[in-house]
């Protein structure tokens, strides 16, 4: 019998624990994450940027090849440094090749053959331009290989690209030390070279940076979103996932026992194994009768699992429609997903009920509150007021220098319907 496997992936497809890890099904949501992580191109749109980086190399090096040709009579040996350019040209052409017929990876032998040529592209240019004592000044293909570095970043980790440019930046600080006198006239033109090598690759790991963190956050959002139609009690993403591997094992050891591939009485092994499956099926059909969709968008969101807590006992969170659902997420969103220091925070309080909104109505009035900390009341966005409105009428005051928010829900009354 093959027993159940927890999921290995959170809510945003991120793959969980050691990667290739065996015993993922290949039919569960774990697998497809993990075949389409190694799919050709499959990065969230990273491979863009990547692209484009490359571009944005060759445009310098195309530069640095026209310094290189209008210093070219000042060399004492020009072979050296066209044998530094030489060297260049072959490592790019080489990875681009290598990415375009194997896939977008950068595994370490190929990483390793990158950073050999791009040392031989200094080694040459600094030999060639040693007898000039001015490093700065006719060095041409080593400072453009901080911009080669761009080809591997959205392939390799960035602390390792971001060594390879200090170590990049420290080996031109050395030359430059060590083969000319500086003066008030040269320094500009070494400082210029050194920060040619060093921050394209600092700025361009921080681009990507951001551009994951924004995809992620959208990603976390669309599936947030996604409970704004779920019914009143549900079980969450992550717990569909549990229920189906439960259920499949629970069929194979039905199955096997229908067979005959079971014998009975079970040997005591399997016996356990069977009352561990019963037990899980058991608690997770009670979590689905008292945990809200309210309660799973905000477990089960990387943004809202760790700025926002819920006080909802009497589950009344349950009876928002669509629409004040959608509104409640929007507002609460807004609310923490300010990324200054100060980690904005906020708590939900539902309930308890107070009275029916009006005589003979099939309407209540669930009362529900929103205090944050850190969420300053003119920091918050229009946006923010219209989302709260869709929810129901409210009164916003502050304290403890933040916003407090108190929204009147009319729901239906369950009894009613």
């Amino acid at each position: 019998m093959t027993s159940y496997i927890r999921p290995e992936e959170n809510t945003l497809g991120v793959i969980l624990g050691k990667p290739g890890r065996s015993g993922v099904p290949t039919g569960s949501t774990a697998g497809r994450a993990m075949r389409q992580a190694s799919a050709r191109g499959a990065s969230l749109g990273t491979g863009w940027l990547g692209l484009g980086a490359g571009l944005l190399a060759a445009v310098q090096a195309v530069y640095g090849i026209v310094m290189f040709v209008s210093h070219a009579g000042e060399y004492p040996n020009l072979l050296p440094a066209a044998l530094a350019w030489v060297v260049y040209a072959l490592a790019l052409t080489g990875v681009a090749t290598t990415i375009a017929t194997r896939g977008e990876q950068m595994p370490n032998w190929l990483f390793g053959v990158f950073l050999l040529g791009l040392s031989g592209t200094v080694a040459f240019d600094l030999i060639a331009v040693w007898p000039l004592h001015d490093v700065g000044r006719y060095v041409t293909s080593a400072a453009s290989v901080g911009f080669g570095l761009l080809a591997a970043l959205t392939l390799r980790r960035s602390r390792e690209l971001l060594a390879v440019a200090f170590t990049l930046g420290t080996t031109l600080l050395v030359a430059i030390l060590l083969s000319m006198r500086l003066t008030a006239e040269n320094i500009p033109a070494q400082l210029l070279l050194i920060a040619t090598a060093v921050m394209p690759v600092v700025f361009g790991s921080y681009v990507l940076r951001q551009f994951r963190r924004i995809v992620q956050l959208e990603l976390d959002r669309v599936l947030v979103q996604s409970t704004v139609s779920a019914p009143r009690f549900a079980v969450g993403m992550l717990a569909s996932e549990e229920l189906a591997r439960l259920d499949l094992a629970a069929e194979e050891l039905l199955e096997s026992v229908a067979t005959g591939r079971l014998t009975l009485p079970l040997s005591p092994e399997t016996a356990s194994t069977a009352a561990s499956l019963a037990t899980e099926l058991r608690l997770h059909l009670i979590e689905g009768r008292r945990e809200t969709w309210l309660y799973h968008a905000i477990t089960e969101s990387e943004q809202l699992g760790r700025s926002v807590t819920l006080a909802d006992r009497g589950s009344l969170a349950g009876l928002l429609d669509p629409q004040q659902r959608d509104g409640l997420l929007a507002a609460v969103w807004l609310l923490v997903s300010d990324q200054s220091k100060s980690s904005p925070t906020a708590q939900l309080t539902i309930g308890p009920v107070t009275a029916v909104s009006e005589a003979g109505s099939n309407n209540i009035t669930v009362p529900l509150i929103i205090t944050t900390t850190a969420v300053p009341r003119s920091r918050v966005d229009p946006a923010t007021w219209e989302a709260i409105g869709k929810v129901g009428r409210f009164l916003d005051s502050t304290q403890d220098s933040s916003l407090r928010v108190e929204i009147e829900c009319i729901v239906t009354n369950p009894a009613n319907q």
